[in-house]
């Protein structure tokens, strides 16, 4: 049987000032852009809610 891993980093853009960072899909905590402070990514109880444009996602 193989192990599934469904985690994965993610860059995403923030709708407010255009800052590009790279966050984990499943945060345990809010996630706030470094440059203007708005929040990117909400935890929802397993994957996040990503407030932010998804970018990439990072394998």
């Amino acid at each position: 049987m193989k192990n599934k891993n469904e985690s994965k980093f993610i860059k995403v853009r923030c709708k407010d000032c255009e800052n590009e960072q790279v966050l984990f899909n499943k945060a345990s905590t809010e996630v706030s852009c470094h440059i203007c402070g708005s929040k990117l990514a909400v935890p929802a109880g397993g994957k996040a809610i990503i407030k932010g444009e998804i970018l990439e996602v990072i394998e």
